[in-house]
């Protein structure tokens, strides 16, 4: 007899009226996702420019670092912003939905015709309106109201 998978291992499928009710919540999700890549992009490309600088400023001079503990309070604060972005993106993936980009392009996944695809949907969308093959990607988007078979 075989064993059954784990609920937190099997893959939940949405229909299109179960991913449009889930919207809610998903879209607040997202957007805290998209505001903290934002976050985090920012605060990278801000202390990559304080640490080149900071370094050229030391090989001029051959002196300590006065900064060093500004940086490492910098790096700290950093670190603590990525680990809320990965609690975000956690949140999501246990509803099952795949964050694909930080502009919030999101897949729910599906099922089309005995096949496996994915309903497909952007932050600034509506609802879910459109769908693709699972190696189409977002250039492949279909509307939901297209037959699966072209």
């Amino acid at each position: 007899m075989p064993l059954s998978q784990p609920a937190e291992t099997r893959r939940k499928y949405y229909t299109l009226e179960e991913a449009n009710r889930a919207l809610p919540l998903v879209r607040v999700i997202v957007e805290d996702i998209v505001r903290q890549h934002r976050i985090v992009s920012e605060m990278k490309e801000r202390m990559s420019v304080v640490s080149r600088s900071a370094g050229r400023d030391r090989r001029r001079r051959q002196e300590p670092d006065v900064y060093a503990e500004e940086v490492a309070h910098s790096e700290a604060t950093l670190q603590a912003e990525r680990a809320k972005l990965q609690d975000y993106q956690e949140e999501l993936e246990k509803l099952g939905v795949e964050l694909k980009g930080p502009d919030g392009l999101c897949d729910f996944p599906a099922r089309r015709d005995g096949r496996d695809v994915y309903l497909c949907w952007r932050l600034g969308e509506p609802e879910v309106l459109f769908w693709h093959e699972i190696n189409d990607g977002f250039l492949g988007r279909r509307s939901v109201h297209e037959p699966a078979h072209r």
